[in-house]
């Protein structure tokens, strides 16, 4: 007879002798089988609630794509793509707003400023085909979050393990300055991506805009973070059991000035990678 927590659960079992799996013409105990016929269960219902969410992911990125909500950026985009460097001259730039992309099990999410007008607004992903992307995508690389070190355009292949990338806000801005009310008004898409990426252990905010609005999304999900200072490498434990670990930005104002060396962006990643082995 079923167990009485497979019965309280509603799994199926299935005893009966002539299904019993055989491994070297011998078959399993019942008891075995029961082990191995909920084991499956769980794999099924894991693998329907993994397509919901990537389906949810891509029903938001949609909406992200389609998003009007700051005519200043909108302007913007345009106009990039109507002054293109010669260098660039042959691309068909992607100028709309910039969807997140990664692993949906993601244990990792990282938080960026905004894409570059050259990069991101271009190749039409995150960090896609601009110096601060190589630096990370290699960082990724190397502590095995990608499959390969670098990406200049999004159909190139290039996939991210155990990680997801994301920004504060979705669309280049002039400058690189986003306004307060063009970060609020991203703040949703944030939001809802928090609530469907149900596994993210380590938040790695790169640099401190993206730092501070880390903290308010997460205290605006009723999570008490008391103040915290932003530098390079320091390890926040949160109350729920995720963790913050910081980090400078690898803009070519940081990096080409010795601000953010490799070895110490690389830190950050190992403590990343030491920490979700260690949460498990």
């Amino acid at each position: 007879m079923p167990s009485t927590r497979a019965q309280a659960e509603g799994i199926r079992v299935n005893t009966k002798r002539r299904f019993l799996p055989r491994f070297k013409n011998r078959c399993l105990a019942p008891s075995n089988v029961l082990i191995l016929d909920f084991r499956l269960q769980i794999s099924h219902f894991k693998k329907i609630d993994r397509m919901k969410i990537e389906i949810a992911l891509k029903e938001l990125q949609n909406i992200v794509i389609g998003c009007h909500k700051c005519p200043r950026l909108v302007d913007y985009l345009q106009e990039v793509s109507n002054h293109k460097p010669r260098r660039y001259r042959d691309w068909d730039y992607w100028a709309k707003p910039l969807p997140s992309f990664g692993d949906p099990d993601a244990r990792v999410l990282i938080v960026g400023l905004a894409p570059a007008a050259q990069g991101g607004n271009r190749t039409g992903r995150m960090f896609t085909g601009d110096r601060s992307g190589e630096w990370l995508f290699n960082t990724l690389y190397q502590f095995g979050f990608a499959n390969q070190p670098n990406s200049s355009r999004r159909d190139d292949g290039f996939k991210l393990n155990d990680v997801y990338i994301t920004a504060t806000i979705r669309c280049a801005p002039p400058k690189n300055k986003p306004l307060p009310e063009e970060i609020e008004n991203c703040r949703p898409y944030f939001l809802k991506e928090l609530d469907l990426l149900k596994n993210i252990k380590i938040f790695i905010p790169l640099g401190q805009i993206a730092f501070t609005q880390t903290l308010r999304i997460l205290r605006q999900r009723k999570l008490g973070i008391p103040p915290l200072s932003f530098g390079h490498g320091k390890v926040y434990p949160l109350s729920n059991g995720q963790t913050i670990v910081t980090t400078y930005h690898p803009s070519q104002q940081n990096t080409q000035t010795g601000k953010l060396t490799r070895p110490m962006f690389h830190r950050v990643f190992k403590l990343a990678k030491e920490e979700i082995e260690d949460k498990g």
